[in-house]
């Protein structure tokens, strides 16, 4: 394996151990520099990024790179070092051999709209989990500003919410030329917003973002708390509305459940709202199908159908999965057998085991899924805002740990445990009839699980 496919299996490992933001924060601009002996050189942006990756990340970069090279290197070092200034060169010979095979991995650039290239429709799997945003999306590529407006997607992590409204973008720009378009996370509209704050260039921040056709914000929960940004956003949002312009928005829950003025919540639920779940059996199986031939890789049907068993919580962990058994595959250049993959997939820790769970890791994810004081969510205030929060704890230590009532209660302020009983009861009956309560429940649980 060259560098950057050797580097890119070992993001693939630490993706699927690491939370998001950890694994955007950290591993973003990293890469191999040089392997040497039994260790390899990493490229890192900063010393801090340096430091934080020596101290936090180096058992887990190990023991990834332990594995996908069968212990053949087995240190890693880093360097303060920027990719583009280095100039690698590569055996002729070897560069037309990876090119028949097929296996030079390269980065894919972002266009300059902000889409990767490689979310487009035809690279999107449909099934019933995201039959109805898919839908949504495709009526919005039809009539930009007027079919859905805005669209607003949402979904736990992982779902395919990013690749749809990229895909969405990559139609438009294909059948609309003379479209302004652009696609951001909150994140950097933010980050643009503060530089536009420092350096006096609100004006130039306000036209690039009101003087466009198609407006496509990723992830705006992480708007949250975040006053002054919601503010530029929300006028924003009305200039573009109100002129017909297209805004696709997506989250990781509806708009009601993300910690933002609830100006800016009625504005989202204006047009079309539509959910990505997980993907069921079929879906999967689908999805795996589809990332084999892109990658022109063949595994039997026993194989697909076990890892689509095995691998049910989203379609993140799905492509990470096949991604360690390709590159199993390209060490040793034999097709993998079902004892191998089930090897594999058991040495991927992705969730915290249900035996290792605990009341007081409820407790806390469940605070800061609703971003509230864990005191407040066991104390005695009865306040609207705590109270459903409090159900839902209550609800899933039952539900997820099996804790006894009288238990559940004394976790909870010392309550009674009639009314833990009272709680878990009606949280129950809620998921059925309230879509809200129902996709609230299954991000914790995925917030519990992922950490």
């Amino acid at each position: 394996m060259n560098n950057e496919q050797l580097w890119q299996a070992i993001l693939g490992e630490l993706e699927l151990v690491l939370s998001k933001a950890n694994f955007t924060t950290w591993f973003k601009n990293t890469f191999i520099v040089s392997q040497e002996d039994k260790s390899i050189i990493v490229g890192v942006p900063n010393a801090f990024t340096k430091t934080w990756l020596e101290n936090k990340y180096q058992d887990k970069i190990i023991e990834a790179l332990k594995h996908i090279t069968k212990n053949k290197y087995s240190q890693v070092f880093y360097k303060i070092e920027n990719k583009s200034n280095i100039k690698t060169t590569i055996n002729l010979k070897e560069k037309i051999r990876d090119l028949k095979n097929k296996e030079v991995v390269e980065e894919i650039p972002k266009n300059k709209f902000g889409l990767n290239p490689k979310y487009t429709f035809e690279s999107f799997v449909v099934g019933k989990n995201n039959e109805l945003a898919h839908a949504a999306a495709k009526a919005v590529v039809k009539s930009p500003g007027t079919a859905y407006n805005p669209l607003f997607i949402y979904g736990g992590a992982g779902l395919g919410k990013t690749h749809l409204i990229q895909a969405i973008g990559h139609e438009i720009i294909k059948n609309k030329h003379n479209l302004k378009l652009l696609y951001v996370t909150s994140e950097k509209f933010t980050n643009e917003f503060i530089y536009a704050l420092r350096n006096n260039k609100i004006n130039d921040f306000q036209d690039k973002y009101r003087k466009i056709d198609v407006l496509i914000i990723d992830d705006v929960q992480f708007m949250a708390g975040k006053e002054q940004t919601q503010e530029q956003f929300f006028h924003t949002f009305n200039e573009l509305h109100q002129k017909d312009k297209q805004i696709i928005l997506s989250s990781d829950r509806q708009p009601k459940a993300i910690n933002i003025e609830h100006r800016l919540q009625s504005r989202f639920e204006w047009g079309m709202i539509a959910d990505v779940s997980e993907p069921d059996y079929e879906t999967r199986v689908a999805i795996l199908e589809k990332k084999l031939f892109d990658k022109n890789f063949n595994l039997n049907k026993e194989i697909i159908e076990y890892v689509a068993e095995n691998i049910q919580n989203n379609i993140r962990e799905l492509e990470g999965a096949l991604n360690r058994i390709y590159a199993n595959y390209q060490l040793k250049k034999i097709e993998p057998t079902l004892d191998e993959v089930k090897n594999i997939l058991q040495s991927i820790n992705t969730i915290t085991p249900k035996s290792s769970l605990t009341s007081k890791m409820i407790l806390k994810n469940v605070a800061e899924f609703y971003d509230i004081n864990l005191n407040d969510l066991t104390g005695s205030s009865r306040k609207k805002e705590l109270v459903g929060p409090r159900q839902i704890a209550m609800y899933l230590m039952r539900e997820e740990i099996k804790a006894s009532f009288p238990n559940i209660g004394s976790e909870l302020g010392g309550r009674d445990h009639t009314t833990a009983m009272h709680a878990y009861e009606k949280i129950k009956q809620e998921i059925e009839k309230d879509e809200k309560v129902k996709q609230d429940v299954i991000l914790i649980k995925q917030k519990i699980y992922s950490n």
